[in-house]
């Protein structure tokens, strides 16, 4: 059933009173999709962060509350099981009245495959080699995702948002969605669709030339979650001292990075707020390297409309860090 609420300023000002649809109940499952919600839902309404953004996403415990709000739910924008595997089942039970869209699975989305072993191998080629196209934007109830539960270090790396471009892509859709859930407010999401679209291409060139003087950075990552920022804005890390899902290194793999770090001249060694990583000041001190802070799901930032733009800068300032 479709609320409705009166318009008060109407009232105030003595015209006949109008209703006005109330705005859907939007979750988001990290604060940067929010962000990108955010941005489309501005001046309707404003969606549910399901997760803390200093929280990783890889293994999140739900709380009561979260429960009720996906309960409540009348559509739920998440990045898919290979970042947050103990979701989709989640939603089935607790959101199986509303439009669940995993955005990795949106039409146009560039996809890559899981890096290989802990120091990476050179790719020849430009920033646009082994994408992924080809899947289709199905945002049917009752998923299937019985094969998605476990961390193996194969299939699709899930921090696409990561890559701008996907982020302008997932606009169109999230707009596009919200309009067939809100149709009452469908000009509202086009128009602030135009205007975050402008604005992604504005961010893009930004962080193009923020990074142009740091291109042959060499450096390593605490965890294998940046391919798709390096493959835009081709960039290269040699390697990670963590697979992509943030899982603890084997004494072997850090041997290796450590070994890596020391033999190909690394320079910087990026860290991140949401992991506690002793290790990296135990490599650091045993290599003459500079440590800088990523923050991936802007922990440091406040939620909103306008996380994602600094989120995205405050990556390129920390790759800076490192000159």
């Amino acid at each position: 059933m479709r609320h409705f609420r009166i318009a008060l300023g109407t009232l105030v000002l003595g015209l006949p009173s109008t209703a006005i649809a109330d705005a859907p109940r939007v979750v988001t499952d990290i604060a940067p999709v929010h962000s990108l919600v955010a941005q489309i839902m501005d001046g309707v309404g404003a969606p549910e962060l399901l997760l803390p953004a200093s929280a990783s996403p890889h293994d999140y415990s739900l709380r009561p509350s979260d429960a009720r709000i996906l309960q409540e739910a009348d559509a739920v924008f998440w990045v898919g099981d290979g970042l947050t595997p103990w979701l989709s089942d989640t939603l089935a039970t607790l959101s199986s009245s509303a439009v669940t869209i995993e955005l990795l699975e949106v039409e146009g989305t560039i996809r890559h495959e899981f890096r290989d072993g802990t120091v990476f191998a050179e790719e020849a080629g430009g920033h646009d080699h082994n994408h992924d196209h080809d899947h289709s934007h199905d945002h049917e109830e009752g998923h299937d995702h019985d094969d998605h539960n476990s961390h193996d270090h194969s299939g699709v790396d899930p921090h696409a948002w990561l890559d701008p471009e996907n982020a302008s892509v997932w606009l169109t859709a999230i707009a596009s969605e919200l309009s067939t859930v809100d149709p009452d407010n469908a000009s509202s999401y086009q128009r602030n669709l135009d205007a975050a679209r402008r604005e992604m291409e504005v961010l893009i060139q930004d962080l193009e030339n923020d990074l142009q003087p740091v291109a042959s950075l060499r450096f390593v990552v605490l965890h294998d979650a940046y391919r798709y920022f390096e493959d835009r804005f081709g960039m290269r890390a040699i390697g990670a001292i963590s697979a992509s899902d943030a899982t603890a290194p084997s004494a072997g793999r850090v041997r290796e990075i450590r070994d890596a770090i020391k033999e190909q001249n690394v320079a910087c060694l990026l860290t991140e707020v949401q992991l506690n990583a002793p290790l990296v000041d135990v490599i650091a001190g045993e290599t003459d390297v500079t440590v800088a802070t990523l923050d991936p799901l802007g922990a440091q930032l406040v939620p909103g409309k306008n996380l994602y733009r600094e989120q995205m800068k405050g990556i390129a300032n920390a790759f800076r860090a490192c000159m």
